[in-house]
């Protein structure tokens, strides 16, 4: 409809037919599963660099099982493309963990999924690694909440009353002690609370100390105050005089003791440690002293503040004993909190730890588990009614923050260990079924974009080997929107002296695998360097088979043969496990191998653009098969764009539209010699459109790469013309 004018004047409208269009859509994205050393098991990570390899998965290891898929990876990556990687699971895969008492031999937590569907309040572990493996044995997981304020150290001169025990309580009787306040002074009558957290006895004067912490007070009238002592705080201290008396774990006092006046008077979190094996770290040094968070304060909580770090004890890491991988500030307890303002970041120690950190999850709750400063749940240690701030009870930590006291951890510290490899011993062999498990998660091409599917290394029976190349082909075959790159069983060409012998191997290997126009089989391994074990190692080339596409679609166009001088060069070859002879690789061709060679002069060249196809068809080559991947693709976008249009004429001609020029462009660039797009009432009839179809009709003529080349050289006679026998030859 017209938008009317109301005044004279010019209106200028724009309509748009074009809406849809088309473009090459391949971003170059391969895939792999393998017994990698770290990282999420059965999840798909993003990979885009070797570094963030090494990150996410560790560097190779020294088994071959495991540094062959890790050398895989990296090298596809130096073509330019993308990885999605996946860990695989199976074996005997254990997490690393402090339990509440050893650590579980049976923990397994593979990913953030499972670990929130399973694990968040599983309570056979404190702290675990993030994933599974031995690599997080020796991480230490160091803690220390906001309940401890002053240590009150108090001098005896008899050996302590029988109620002296770390984690029991003290109190000290007050008598109108007068407490100054701002401009006002009051008096105070009752008694002091405290908690013990050290006991030391001089063996030779028989003289003891205790450290006392200052946990509350109490009036007369029965009124209790949590008491963040301070030393200017004095007046309200210990004394002898005031009536020292212990309690013990069910609350009974157990009389006076013989004790003189504070010794001294420190602040407890001032002389805090990491509690590290071989180094000492203050807590003072990575932040002050935690606080009750504002979330918990506006809501009557208390006691909710925590600090965590992560420090690699033993240097297992990174090869320095002490350092600290990470550190999270001013946590909660509380399950509820979030920071301040308007960011919806939740606080609550769990659930920050499992989203942020690279090394841990946390499990059952801290302050459940058995320490020096509280004894089992549900003992109470220290008082068991009254103020419970400092005592397991009614505030536990994972609860709502409204109106708790929190229960403390005080300082403590939790050594993660029992992490399991794959196999017993630290073996890296994955199997068959958890492999087959991993390569399964690319099925679905609406879930995870693959442009290629690696299929790796081969396991250690030929027949395994040939099971997992048809598991890679019918993942590609049932997408349809990719290329599987497959290689020789590892026994068939490395350490195998005799190239006959190599070649029957080869031959037999590949008869058993499926036909399909989405594979590429290639013919050796190739011997680079690991620079992270300073070795030399034989791999498999399918992963170069892969990058040579990628490095065709990104110096050329999808549709350019990927082998040969030009583009066919492989990355990082010293050298090959074999290197098939002229008459070697015509049997190999004619059975859908593609030689990779040793070629003098210039370097280790794949020499052939077969795909896997067991019959002859366009559709054999290399760069039809993509050329037909990256215009279905392409023009699949289009297609998108018309569903729920009406089926008309304008609509098929928007769609020709559309796709014409497209392919004019691939036409250009040497894709096709010729096509033709078919949109009209021939082959969209009335019972097409009654039936709510639409149908579109596109003829190609690929563009086909050079296998065979005859170079005819032609001797005459002198005198003799050339158009005479031009022809005749």
């Amino acid at each position: 409809m017209a938008t009317p004018q109301l005044s004279p004047g010019v209106l200028i409208r724009e309509v748009d037919q074009t809406v849809g269009r088309s473009e090459n859509v391949l971003d170059n994205i391969g895939a792999i599963a393998g017994p990698f050393a770290i990282g999420p098991v059965d999840e798909a990570i993003t990979i885009e660099t070797e570094q963030q390899l090494i990150n996410t998965y560790g560097k190779p290891m020294s088994t071959d099982r495991q540094y062959e898929y890790w050398m895989s990876a990296s090298s596809f990556l130096s073509y330019g493309g993308i990885l999605k990687v996946v860990r695989t699971g199976g074996g005997s895969l254990n997490n690393s963990n402090a339990a509440v008492g050893s650590a579980s031999a049976t923990l397994r937590i593979d990913n953030y999924d499972d670990y929130e569907e399973n694990h968040v309040s599983d309570n056979s572990f404190v702290y675990a690694s993030k994933n599974p493996g031995s690599w997080a044995d020796n991480l230490k997981v160091c803690t220390i909440d906001n309940a401890a304020d002053q240590v009150i150290g108090i001098n005896t001169t008899s050996p302590l009353a029988a109620g002296a025990i770390v984690g029991h309580g003290v109190t000290s009787a007050l008598s109108d002690v007068v407490i100054p306040g701002a401009g006002t002074t009051t008096t105070f009558t009752g008694y002091l609370k405290g908690i013990i957290t050290g006991v030391s006895t001089d063996t030779v004067n028989g003289n003891s100390t205790i450290d006392v912490k200052i946990v509350s007070q109490v009036s007369s009238a029965g009124t209790e105050t949590k008491l963040n002592y301070q030393q200017s705080n004095a007046a309200r201290s210990f004394e002898a005089a005031d009536g020292i008396k212990f309690v013990n774990n069910v609350g009974v006092n157990t009389g006076n003791a013989s004790v003189t006046t504070a010794a001294s008077a420190v602040d407890w979190y001032e002389q805090q440690t990491l509690d590290l094996t071989n180094s000492v770290v203050f807590w003072k040094s990575l932040a002050p002293k935690p606080v009750d968070s504002n979330f918990s304060s506006t809501r009557s909580g208390n006691n909710d503040g925590i600090h965590i770090a992560v420090v690699d004890d033993q240097g297992t890491i990174t090869g320095s004993q002490g350092t600290i991988l990470e550190k999270f500030l001013s946590l909660s307890k509380a399950k509820d909190a979030t920071a301040d303002g308007d960011s919806p970041t939740r606080t609550y120690y769990k659930d920050f730890i499992a989203l942020n950190s690279n090394y841990i999850y946390a499990g059952y709750n801290t302050s459940q588990a058995t320490d020096g400063f509280h004894g089992t749940s549900p003992k109470a240690n220290g008082f068991s009614t009254g103020y419970t701030a400092n005592t397991i009870g009614a505030g536990l930590w994972g609860q709502d923050a409204q109106g708790v006291n929190f229960s403390s951890i005080g300082n403590k510290s939790y050594t993660l260990a029992g992490g399991v490899d794959y196999q017993a011993g630290g073996g890296m062999a994955a199997t068959l079924g958890s492999l087959n498990t991993s390569y399964n998660l690319f099925s679905n091409k609406d879930e995870i974009a693959v442009d290629y599917i690696l299929m790796g290394p081969g396991l250690l029976v030929e027949s395994e080997t040939q099971a997992k190349a048809n598991l890679v082909i019918s993942l590609a075959e049932g997408r349809k929107d990719c290329m599987a790159t497959v290689s020789p069983h590892r026994a068939n060409v490395v350490s195998v002296s005799n190239s006959a012998t190599q070649t029957d191997n080869l031959l037999r290997y590949y008869s058993a695998l499926s036909s399909s126009s989405y594979a590429v089989f290639d013919s050796s391994y190739k011997y680079t360097y690991d620079r992270f074990n300073n070795e030399f190692r034989y791999i498999p080339c399918n992963p170069d088979i892969a990058g040579l596409m990628v490095r065709t679609s990104i110096e050329s166009y999808p549709w350019f043969s990927p082998a040969g001088l030009t583009r066919g060069v492989l990355n990082n070859a010293i050298k090959l496990a074999y290197n098939p002879s002229k008459t070697q690789r015509d049997l190999l061709y004619g059975s859908r191998i593609n030689s990779i060679v040793n070629q003098r002069g210039s370097g280790i060249i794949l020499f052939g653009d077969k795909t896997a196809l067991a019959y002859s068809s366009a559709f054999d080559r290399i760069n039809v098969r993509r050329l037909f991947l990256t215009v279905e693709q392409a023009l699949e976008g289009a297609a998108n764009s018309q569903l729920f249009q009406l089926n008309d004429s304008i609509t098929r001609s928007n769609f020709v539209n559309i796709v014409a020029p497209y392919l004019r462009d691939v036409e250009a660039k040497r894709g096709l010699t010729g096509f033709l797009v078919v949109c009209d009432d021939t082959n969209n009839t009335p019972d097409i459109i009654d039936n709510n179809e639409f149908r579109a009709d596109i003829y190609l003529k690929p563009t086909k790469s050079i296998n065979y080349i005859t170079l005819t050289f032609v001797a005459t006679r002198t005198g003799v013309a050339f158009e005479e026998i031009v022809g005749s030859v």
